[in-house]
């Protein structure tokens, strides 16, 4: 079987010669559908504990149903996070169904920051549908986000073990470092500058901590010791930065038909995302005209932005890519992605596990394409 085999390699902008991963299709189609099929009846389940019309609101935001409430086959997510669960069960020598309560309380948290965000982002669509908020009102946005969260919770303690409570303890750890990214991301849009190593704090915090939690969560619940779960951990939370470095450039250039936002999404909330930070920080004659842009747009009215031109995005874009964004938040994803490989040679596992491992993060960077 195939292991994700590096095919090519290039120069990053910090010299470096940085590998260009081959996905191994195959392999993570049927561990991302082993995801699915394990955790969705307990997710399933664990939603239809919610008080109306909390369940309805929470199974239209998973796609269960449509927004009249009939049966629907919506894009529920790639189900990465489930799939790195059930793995990490198996690294710890357990069955794979032994990571099934930790895959599903990581997707509860998961979409319980979905549906806060999309709120405070005013996001209108996700995975091509209308967003919770704008079907069903900010209010049952934000009840059905905090009932997730706390059913998260539920799931692992109700196990009862010792190794639930030490699951139960990253997760809620994770979470406050999510919660901490997102109020990162929110200040940091109304600051003209943000340093490089700010971003990849707040992106660490925000999308790499509950990754890395999800790697871990179902190797705690099989009984392995914490310097097991810290090690994989740290490839979690290294494949959760490329992960969000591969997302902010679909953020910008990414086609709408396959990313289910706007154009130019991050561009219209002013995120101050990677390509963005490493463009205003490259110097030249292109960062220096993006920086004056970007300083007269901070000085704007959500309005104003709003009623910005396809073609002033665009040309925000191009200035982005010019000064070096693009090319550098890419070849970041893959200096990420090489930092969380490297980290799997630190724990004794079968070959078969690491190879999907590594399988999960190509499928992570080479999403882009």
């Amino acid at each position: 079987m195939s292991t994700g085999a590096r095919t090519s390699t290039s120069i990053g902008n910090r010299g470096e010669t940085v590998a260009s991963p081959a996905i191994d299709t195959a392999s993570v189609t049927a561990l991302l559908e082993r995801g699915r099929t394990l955790a969705t009846p307990v997710l399933r389940a664990a939603v239809a504990r919610l008080a109306p019309p909390m369940d309805t609101v929470a199974a239209y935001h998973f796609g269960w149903i449509d927004a009249a409430g009939n049966p629907s086959a919506g894009d529920s997510g790639k189900a990465v996070r489930p799939a790195l669960a059930l793995l990490s069960a198996e690294v710890a020598g357990a069955d794979p169904e032994v990571g099934v309560p930790g895959a599903v309380a990581v997707e509860l948290v998961h979409n319980f920051s979905l549906l806060h965000d999309d709120l405070m982002d005013g996001d209108e669509q996700r995975r091509h549908r209308d967003t919770v908020w704008k079907v069903h009102g900010p209010a049952q946005a934000i009840l059905v986000g905090d009932a997730l969260f706390a059913l998260a919770n539920e799931i692992l303690l109700e196990l009862g073990t010792v190794d639930a409570g030490r699951a139960t303890r990253r997760l809620t750890l994770a979470t406050r470092k999510l919660i901490d990214g997102q109020a990162q991301d929110i200040s940091y849009e109304h600051r003209e500058r943000v340093t490089v190593e700010e971003c990849l704090e707040m992106e660490g915090n925000k999308t790499g901590a509950l990754l890395a939690c999800a790697v871990s969560i179902g190797a705690v619940l099989g009984g392995a010791d914490d310097r097991t779960a810290d090690i994989l951990e740290k490839y979690g939370y290294h494949l959760g930065l490329a992960f969000q470095a591969v997302d902010d450039v679909l953020g910008i250039w990414g086609d709408p038909e396959a990313t289910g936002k706007q154009t130019w999404s991050d561009l219209r909330q002013r995120k101050k995302s990677l390509p963005v930070v490493a463009a205003l920080a490259a110097g030249g004659s292109a960062s220096e005209r993006l920086a004056q842009i970007l300083a007269a747009d901070a000085k704007k009215s959500e309005t104003e932005i709003a009623d910005f031109t396809e073609e002033e995005f665009a040309s925000r874009a191009a200035l982005i890519e010019e000064a070096g964004g693009r090319e550098w938040t890419s070849q970041e994803a893959r200096r990420q992605h090489a930092t969380a490989i490297a980290a799997l040679d630190e724990i004794d596992m079968p070959e078969r596990i690491r190879a999907q491992l590594i399988a999960l993060a190509d499928f992570v960077v080479v999403r882009e394409r």
